[in-house]
């Protein structure tokens, strides 16, 4: 693991950056780098992971069908990396700030459902907070293993992952 400490933030201009780079070798996608930036001064942030071997631009498929399982599955999510959930009609698309991590599908679940349960508690609007109230029902059907629910990763620089042998990869059509 590589660490460089007090190097200027982007954000602060203050000489409090920590920049790590670690190397990982994640079984069934290969040697990766994890990249880290964070300022002890006004708290901003910068992920990303990226595969040491060039790949090509993906669409990975995965259907949970067994939550107890299927919930432990190892995901890989690059910063360049879209995730949607299809029956929730929700994606989460990249943005300048977006981050790269590792988790698996409950990580990729939960990060949805924290975005409902904020629309539920703090919208304005009646309309979204029943929406969201309704989606986190389905959630629900979904742990209780009632329902499934299929993720998608389409990731143009082909770093994203799903470790898992029920999944679908197929090469994306990038957008020029």
């Amino acid at each position: 693991m590589a660490e460089i400490e007090n190097q200027e933030c982007p954000m602060c201009h203050e000489n409090k950056l920590l920049m790590i780079e670690q190397e990982y070798e994640i079984p069934f996608f290969g040697k990766c780098f994890i990249f880290s930036v964070n300022c002890a001064k006004c708290g901003y942030h910068q992920a990303d992971v990226e595969a040491v071997d060039e790949k090509e631009p993906c669409k990975i498929e995965f259907e949970v069908s067994n939550p107890k399982e299927d919930f432990k599955i190892r995901v890989v999510k690059s910063s360049q990396a879209t995730v949607k959930i299809p029956s929730l009609k929700m994606s989460v698309e990249p943005a300048v700030a977006s981050n790269g991590y590792v988790t698996n599908i409950e990580g990729i679940f939960n990060r949805f459902k924290k975005i409902l349960e904020s629309e539920r508690e703090n919208s304005e609007e009646d309309d979204v907070k029943k929406k969201a109230k309704n989606l986190l029902k389905k959630m629900w059907k979904i742990e209780c293993g009632d329902e499934k629910m299929k993720i998608i990763i389409e990731d143009p620089s082909g770093n994203s992952a799903i470790i898992s042998d029920k999944v679908l990869i197929s090469k994306l059509k990038v957008k020029k």
